[in-house]
């Protein structure tokens, strides 16, 4: 067993931990989960995110995305979905059912774009097109001059973790939510 950890609450604080890590540090394996959707049309979408924030009292992860992105579509029609995240070095896989809620505008996120446009990713949010446009022409970038910008930030509420620890010839596995703990044959 990894951690010492021996009971849920062990198991618990420490998933917490390693989230904690992974949205400051940006070696950690956590750190970009793959976030799964319905699309639109209801086929099955997944690509990867970047972990911004956690909150572990109130049980929330944060991602910054391009509100024009086919994501925020996805999730305004159906805000339910799942993070996968996968480290090597904790041998630990843990998948994470979420409830997301999608905000464009408002203080929170005039704090946030203030100190997000100081920084060099301040142009992924003020491209003139949207994430995923068809180009007729080669690459090119295009200047917003308007200076409007197109960032979201995307709140999950956690639902439900399932962690999986793989170990050598036996593995541990648990589905827990904010008040349940249940163990799992493999």
């Amino acid at each position: 067993m990894k951690h010492g950890l021996e009971t849920s609450q062990d198991i618990r604080q420490q998933i917490w931990k390693e989230l904690g890590r992974a949205s400051v540090d940006r070696h950690h394996a956590w750190r970009t989960p793959v976030l799964a959707t319905v699309g639109c049309d209801g086929s099955p979408n997944a690509r990867t995110v970047v972990l911004r924030k956690v909150d572990g009292n109130q049980q929330t992860l944060c991602f910054y995305t391009d509100a024009r992105s086919a994501k925020v579509s996805e999730l305004t029609k159906e805000p339910k979905a799942v993070l996968a995240f996968w480290s090597g070095r904790l041998n630990w896989q843990l998948r994470v059912k979420v409830e997301i809620s999608v905000a464009t505008d408002g203080p929170e996120i005039q704090a946030l774009w203030q100190r997000i446009q100081q920084s060099a990713s301040a142009s992924d949010y003020l491209a003139t097109e949207a994430p995923g446009t068809e180009r007729t022409t080669g690459f090119r970038i295009a200047q917003n001059l308007s200076g409007d910008h197109h960032f979201a930030l995307l709140n999950a509420q956690v639902l439900q973790m399932d962690w999986l620890e793989l170990g050598h010839g036996a593995h541990r596995r648990a589905r827990l939510s904010a008040d349940t703990w249940q163990w799992l044959i493999p």
